[in-house]
């Protein structure tokens, strides 16, 4: 996690090294590597014979509380960002808010048929894994590993590039601190609304997958060990869902609920993998807003998840 820090704040430094350059390519190869991270992701998911398994008896369950953990979080997030715009009645985030919503300026259709194409990418990698069609299937994750240091440095080159944004960042209302505590209510309220319609599933049990925030692979582990490997696999699902959803649909998000709900959705991974996506979708701006909220919940993952648990 570090060497990712690392990495976007030497692509900021770089990027304001450019600032009197004109860097058009810089944001057509991030959507580039976008496509490739998903593609990896992908064959990451195919060549796993646990995930491809389970997804006909199990992939329902973790669908529904992935759909309440996301619309709980999106409620809430939205919420927060009307009080916000509400407040002095002018409020730099309320100025920021036809920017944010439709940050790389494309129509309804056109965001859409960004989305398709991050399906195709991530359906083909599924694919190639699944069948073993690429030779590295077995070290993906390593190679996403790398793919992800080369987003994270052209996420840090645009926004060291852009020499408004520190000024709109200053100037952001502070109860977008609050961010956070708005997902994680959210997205347990949403699964737990949903639990009763799901049988064999807990209360407590929907809590516990819930509070994966997106966080798969630490969540699904501490599951597995504490309750069983069946939930350990629902929570794999759900959280892998969430982490798609948000990669997919960041950008109608942000239109229709606001920017903060496009952060929202992301949960713990919009400190890393979603951030590229969550910062074309709420705008620039909110940047330092999605990796304050990505670390306060990637640390209370393991603390949630062994709480319901233990219940």
């Amino acid at each position: 996690m570090l060497k990712l820090f690392v990495v976007l704040a030497a692509g900021i430094a770089l990027g304001r090294l450019l600032s009197g350059r004109r860097l058009g390519f810089v944001p057509r190869a991030v959507t580039a590597t976008v496509w490739l991270l998903l593609f990896l992701l992908g064959v990451e998911v195919g060549a796993d014979p646990a995930v491809t398994g389970s997804l006909a008896t199990l992939g329902c369950t973790a669908l529904v509380l992935c759909a309440g953990s996301v619309a709980g979080s999106i409620a809430a997030a939205w919420a927060l960002w009307r009080r916000v715009r509400r407040a002095d009645g002018a409020s730099e985030a309320a100025a920021a808010a036809p920017q944010a919503c439709g940050a790389d300026g494309g129509s309804t259709a056109a965001v859409l048929r960004g989305s398709l194409v991050i399906v195709g990418f991530f359906a083909a990698g599924c694919v190639a894994g699944a069948w073993r069609l690429v030779p590295f299937a077995a070290t993906a994750s390593q190679a996403s590993g790398w793919v992800l240091c080369l987003l994270m440095g052209g996420v840090g080159v645009t926004l060291g590039h852009d020499r408004t944004l520190w000024e709109r960042v200053r100037r952001l209302d502070r109860r977008l601190a609050l961010l956070p505590l708005a997902t994680a209510a959210g997205t347990l309220l949403g699964a737990a609304l949903l639990s009763p319609l799901l049988r064999g599933v807990s209360l407590t049990d929907a809590l516990a997958v819930g509070s994966g925030f997106a966080y798969y692979s630490l969540s699904s582990v501490f599951i597995a060990d504490l309750r069983s490997v069946e939930l350990g696999t629902v929570a794999l699902l759900c959280n892998i869902l969430r982490e798609l959803f948000t990669l997919l649909f960041a950008p109608l998000v942000a239109r229709r609920f606001g920017p903060l709900a496009a952060v929202s959705i992301g949960g713990a991974t919009t400190m890393d993998t979603t951030l590229p996506i969550v910062a074309r979708a709420a705008g620039p701006q909110f940047v330092v807003v999605a990796i304050f909220h990505g670390c306060v919940l990637d640390f209370s993952v393991p603390w949630l998840v062994t709480l319901f648990c233990s219940l």
